[in-house]
């Protein structure tokens, strides 16, 4: 008698994994359009920023500012620092700027006017008035590029303003060799403050365009085209108490030639091409 034996079943198989060299195991790269999408994308923010009018891009941490005018202060009333050593300036409205005052010294021809809030002691900020390294000899005589640091407290009250307008008049030894106000001409780069207070001493004060190339200003006029404005070499002017076009043009300091203006504003950009 022969017994029938039950067929065993193969053990099930596991289920089906991917090799760890398979294809399969790892993610997948995207599609090629969105690939070539993505990476147009940062291309665009490398090598194109946004324009800015006259590169309005300065921004100061506030925290830098307040650590700067706490040194600042504390040299202020030092006697064996030359800061201690500054003379006093009239308030330029007492009755705006009720307990400040304003401070003035000169170093190797740049002015430095510090405003101090005496009752809180503390120093509130400072304006510069710069040499330019970009004109030459005859215009260094005449023209500063202002550059100012206040504390956010003091931001927005007019009192980079009011130190603008003493520079403009020629007050108390701010003045240029012959004994006129200086002209102020503007930095490469600028705040969105430093810009709106240009623009509002613009409505007081005849303000120009330039350009500077090799050490000379050529006159771009009030109102130059928005990619002119742009150019690293396009400064503003402000001319104070004394000043004129016509008296710019006779000491040599601004060329009227509009041809040699708009080379001037190009050339920068001629020069990265």
């Amino acid at each position: 008698m022969t017994l029938a034996l039950p067929l065993a079943l193969p053990p099930a198989l596991p289920p089906l994994t991917p090799s760890p060299r398979s294809a399969l195991a790892f993610p997948q790269p995207p599609p090629l359009r969105r690939l070539r999408e993505r990476f147009e994308a940062c291309v665009a923010r490398l090598l194109d920023p946004p324009r800015l009018e006259l590169r309005i891009d300065v921004q100061h941490p506030p925290q830098s500012i307040e650590t700067e005018l706490d040194a600042l202060h504390g040299r202020l009333h030092d006697p064996d620092d030359a800061l201690s050593r500054c003379t006093a300036l009239p308030s330029p409205c007492p009755a705006r700027f009720p307990g400040l005052a304003f401070r003035h010294r000169e170093a190797d021809g740049e002015h430095y006017i510090y405003v101090e809030d005496v009752a809180n002691a503390r120093l509130a900020g400072y304006t510069v008035f710069n040499r330019l390294i970009e004109v030459d000899r005859r215009a260094d005589r005449h023209a500063r590029a202002p550059h100012s640091k206040y504390a956010p407290a003091y931001q927005g009250r007019g009192i980079a303003t009011a130190v603008y307008e003493l520079a403009l008049a020629g007050c108390d030894g701010l003045q240029g060799a012959d004994g006129t106000p200086f002209f102020l001409v503007s930095g490469a780069r600028q705040s969105v403050g430093a810009h709106a207070l240009w623009q509002a001493l613009g409505r007081r004060h005849a303000l120009r365009y330039v350009a500077l190339r090799d050490r000379c200003m050529y006159d771009l006029g009030c109102a130059p085209p928005a990619a002119q404005r742009d150019h690293l070499g396009t400064r503003m002017i402000l001319l104070g108490q004394g000043w004129s076009l016509a008296r710019l043009g006779a000491l040599g300091l601004l060329h009227r030639d509009a041809r040699a203006g708009a080379e001037a504003a190009n050339g920068p950009m001629r020069r990265r091409a």
